[in-house]
């Protein structure tokens, strides 16, 4: 196995085991990431996410599948079940990543997703009729980025 396969996989079994630290490590310290909620994290940022996700997530499994990579170049497909909003809704997210590595380790991490299949699982009825949507997203990846900014500044404070 490659080693950048073996950074791809030690870093979703971290993540099926809610272990952002290990997950850290896997990164590069200018990695940048994103996703269609969080559209451009940068360094401590992208741990950081990883962390406060990890933390929040009461119900969460995570499987990963397909993982390849070469010296530049990674993907992996992946899913995650987990309890989201009040009331709690079960989403069922289906992922692909694709990764690139710099010195052995993760320097840009882009996850993409149906952003309308999800929040129709994650918000219910409103997800169903809004989520597709480009207000509702940039509202969602709004009230994200706030999430992370008290997250950060939480944890900067302990």
């Amino acid at each position: 196995m490659h080693p950048n396969q073996e950074t791809i996989t030690r870093f979703y079994a971290a993540f099926s085991q809610k272990d952002a630290k290990t997950m850290a490590t896997c990164y590069h310290e200018d990695v940048t990431f994103s996703d269609p909620v969080f559209k451009e994290l940068r360094g401590a940022e992208v741990a950081a996410m990883w962390e406060m996700l990890c933390l929040q997530a009461k119900t969460l499994i995570i499987t990963s599948s397909d993982i390849q990579a070469d010296d530049l170049k990674g993907q992996a497909n992946w899913t995650a079940h987990y309890d989201f909003g009040k009331p709690p809704r079960p989403v069922h997210n289906r992922i692909h990543a694709e990764f690139e590595f710099l010195d052995g380790k993760i320097i840009r991490h882009i996850d993409t997703f149906n952003f309308w299949k999800w929040s129709r699982m994650a918000l219910g009825f409103l997800g169903l009729i809004m989520g597709w949507h480009s207000g509702v997203q940039q509202k969602i990846s709004a009230q994200a980025m706030s999430n992370l900014t008290k997250f950060i500044t939480k944890t900067k404070t302990k």
